[in-house]
């Protein structure tokens, strides 16, 4: 007894370490309140830039320029476009009509802001619209010599490099005439290509009967020819109402294959962003979320400082730092965007008889939408590394980091089989079915195909023997198959864990408790809840675990067992554990060797249950080899 009095010496005492966890658990929670702070600030900063306006300006954009169809021709609008023919009466009717509004239904004439058009008599057109085309020359492809007789012109498909720089036609103006492109201007992803800036470009005019005989005119002199590869149509439009500018691009791609292929962008950003109380609202949020930015560095750097090497072995501390990287990210892009506003909105709504080219503002507006959409979404994330005061979180997250390793390795199988398929399905059918048409296509049209979304008719229509059986196949080793041995790994590690927070190998759960006791402290302080004395504290604490125990299928004479092992250990503990005791030898009264003994010997039989426990699983895993 005397030297286990002289280790418990030696060592930290017990108060002590309990003064430690307190501070840790006191530091995790003011770091978890500041944390929420933050998130707060930055959801409002986020959902302050979302309007929902935005969503209608571009349903009504899109209905009048994209459904609208050619007087006589129902069928014909701007998503049906697939000859060229179609092009110019799609430009000549619903565009020119969608586009000039100068006078109100029954023919008043209700504007005269320098002849501006108001679509939908609340949106003012900004500026002229634009059209410019891309070209590329004669001779980039080779024909075949068999065929050399029959066709001596080869027009490839578009890049820098095969692009026509050469004036054709008339030769006359600036449609005519190639244009330099503007190396601050953003390339366009289409369907088929990657397009720069400049090209064959013309404005419209303000007036509808003069663009009217413009289009007549191009279209006689031939202005698309086989060169064409791609139309951009772009235009600007605002709407003061909502305080909401709407970027427009139609786009019509020219294949290497003939036809059209016809796409759109419809962009509804705050150009403007401080305008009304609730916008400098919106600036101070920022102004915090800098502050926190600085103050969360200042933290990781103390971090690195004091682990150095051991600070990056915690997933935690890379989340901190991608989370760190976006911030600045956000910071950089939301500065960047506001001084080439402030640039150049003033000058493009001075020079009215000009295009106004918003497409680049709103192209840096939409990628600071985004990099801060990416900021929050890890920012909710990191609500994981708060997760040890929920229990069912707890145990989320244990068996996350229990099947990380056989997740992994049933991701290589898995991945090596669905690329298999994918490659399949791309060679078999990618010629035929638009879902295959790419192998990136085919890649996401079998998660597509997982989820039960699938066009089996094309498929068996496009080969009716492998087909099928690339179907049947792939839906039995993928869905039936890797599938459920994916949901059998997380099952079987979920079970384990629980197995573990059943027999009491589980974290304790402190922040919690501290939460627990911070509200209960409060209430009593408030006077709305009457203080617990010590004997009631242990009392709740006592018939929750016989409460627990019997849900988890023990009986009764086992909790009255446990109960008595515990009031043993506490009494144990008070004894010669106490920070009184000063010497380094104590006696021991007979009442006290005899409880000791009496825990001694329930603590054998407990062993001697486990033990027969585990003879009798492990002589089942036995015969279940056998």
């Amino acid at each position: 007894m005397a030297e286990a009095s002289r280790w418990h010496l030696g060592g930290t005492p017990k108060h002590k370490l309990r003064y430690r966890e307190d501070v840790e658990i006191r530091t995790t929670l003011q770091e978890l309140l500041l944390y929420s702070i933050f998130l707060i600030n930055l959801c409002i900063l986020t959902f302050g830039m979302v309007n929902p306006h935005m969503y209608y300006l571009n349903k009504v954009m899109s209905s009048l320029f994209l459904d609208t169809s050619v007087a006589g021709e129902e069928r014909t609008n701007f998503k049906s476009i697939r000859s060229i023919t179609d092009f110019w009466k799609f430009m000549e009717g619903p565009f020119l009509d969608g586009l000039y509004w100068d006078s109100w239904y029954n023919n008043e004439k209700l504007y005269d802001l320098k002849n501006s058009s108001r679509i939908y008599y609340e949106n003012i057109l900004l500026g002229l619209p634009r059209v410019r085309q891309l070209k590329v020359r004669n001779g980039t492809c080779k024909v075949y010599s068999f065929f050399r007789s029959l066709m001596d012109e080869c027009y490839d498909k578009y890049t820098s490099k095969n692009e026509d720089m050469a004036d054709f036609g008339l030769k006359q103006d600036t449609e005519w005439k190639y244009s330099s492109p503007d190396m601050n201007s953003p390339w366009h992803w289409g369907f088929v290509g990657v397009y720069q800036n400049g090209g064959y470009i013309f404005t419209l005019s303000k007036s509808k009967s003069e663009t009217l005989n413009k289009f007549i005119n191009l279209r006689m002199n031939s202005w698309i020819t086989r060169g064409t590869r791609v139309i951009f149509i772009d235009f600007s439009v605002y709407n003061a109402n909502v305080n909401l500018f709407c970027i427009i691009r139609l786009v019509a791609e020219f294949p290497a294959t003939g036809g059209i292929l016809t796409s759109w962008q419809f962009y509804s950003v705050k150009l403007l962003r401080y305008v009304s109380f609730y916008d400098y609202f919106i600036a101070s949020c920022e102004i915090i979320f800098c502050i926190f930015i600085i103050v969360f560095t200042i933290q990781e750097i103390k971090k690195l400082k004091e682990f150095k090497f051991a600070y990056f072995k915690s997933i935690w501390n890379w989340l901190e730092l991608l989370l760190l990287v976006l911030c600045f990210s956000t910071v950089f892009f939301s500065s960047y965007s506001n001084m080439q506003i402030y640039r150049m909105l003033g000058q493009l709504l001075r020079d009215t008889e000009k295009y106004s080219d918003f497409y680049f503002l709103a192209y840096w507006h939409i990628y600071y939408n985004n990099i801060i959409a990416i900021t929050i979404f890890f920012a909710w994330i990191k609500i994981f590394k708060f997760i040890s005061f929920n229990k069912t979180m707890s145990q989320l997250s244990s068996t996350l980091s229990r099947c990380i390793k056989d997740i992994i390795g049933f991701a290589i199988m898995f991945f090596i089989i669905f690329f298999a398929y994918a490659q399949l399905g791309f060679l078999v059918f990618g010629s035929q079915v638009d879902d295959f048409s790419t192998f990136q296509n085919a890649i996401f049209t079998q998660f597509r195909i997982v989820l039960g979304d699938f066009n089996f008719a094309g498929i068996q229509h496009a080969n009716r023997i492998l087909g099928p059986i690339y179907f049947i196949t792939f839906i039995f080793f993928v869905f039936f198959v890797l599938l459920n041995m994916f949901l059998a790994i997380i099952n079987d590690t979920y079970s384990e864990v629980k197995a573990d927070y059943s027999i009491g190998r589980r974290p304790d759960f402190q922040l919690g408790k501290m939460i627990k006791k911070s509200y209960n402290n409060a209430l009593e302080k408030l006077k709305l809840k009457k203080p617990e004395t010590d004997e009631d504290k242990e009392r709740t604490e006592n018939k929750d675990l016989a409460e627990k125990a019997r849900r988890e299928g023990f009986d009764e004479k086992e909790i009255q067992s446990a109960e008595q092992m515990k009031k043993w250990k506490e009494r144990l503990e008070k004894k010669y554990y106490s920070t009184e005791i000063q010497d380094d030898y104590q006696t021991v009264t007979q009442q006290e060797f005899r409880d000791l003994f009496l825990y001694a010997v329930e603590l054998e039989k407990e062993l001697h249950y486990v033990s027969l426990k585990l003879n009798r699983v492990m002589r089942k895993v036995s015969a279940l080899q056998y």
